[in-house]
């Protein structure tokens, strides 16, 4: 316990991820709800990175809805091809920002938001909604995160 503890404080963020997918796993190993499942993986990741915004948006009919998520008050719903979740929607891939200023139709939902991730969330081959992250700092996603990002998603998907 000290030792994961000591990771998550001082870790690098590949190190932070390799320990938190399996708590992730036994988290949720035997949950079959998807809203508990979501609700537990963005506070896990929350937690453990200090990201500025952690949340899911589903899919309700031609938009994304907010579903479970930590950190400040959020946009509630956002449109097919819209801002950066309504694009990573859209194309059906995950989305890297550096700098949110520079992402042509961004939603500014909050204003120290600087950078951003979506990752899509599949079930039987649709998008069912996206894994959104923030940070109130530029640059902060990179390949690292893509992969592991990605890797839990997949795990979501599977449950």
């Amino acid at each position: 316990m000290a030792e994961t503890l000591q990771i998550l404080l001082t870790g690098n963020k590949e190190e932070k991820y390799r320990h938190l997918i399996p708590q992730l796993e036994s988290l949720i190993g035997s949950e079959k709800d998807l809203i508990a499942n979501l609700a537990n993986t963005a506070a896990a990741l929350h937690q453990t990175f200090g990201f500025f915004w952690v949340g899911f948006y589903l899919v309700r009919e031609d938009e994304l809805v907010l579903g479970p998520f930590q950190g400040p008050i959020a946009c509630t719903r956002i449109k097919y091809g819209k801002g950066v979740c309504g694009t990573a929607w859209k194309e059906g891939k995950t989305i890297i920002v550096p700098d949110v200023e520079q992402f042509p139709g961004h939603i500014a939902c909050n204003s120290q938001s600087k950078s951003e991730i979506v990752v899509p969330l599949f079930f039987d081959g649709n998008i069912i909604g996206v894994l959104d992250i923030d940070s109130d700092c530029l640059n902060s996603f990179d390949e690292t995160d893509r992969f592991y990002l990605e890797k839990i998603c997949d795990f979501l998907e599977r449950k």
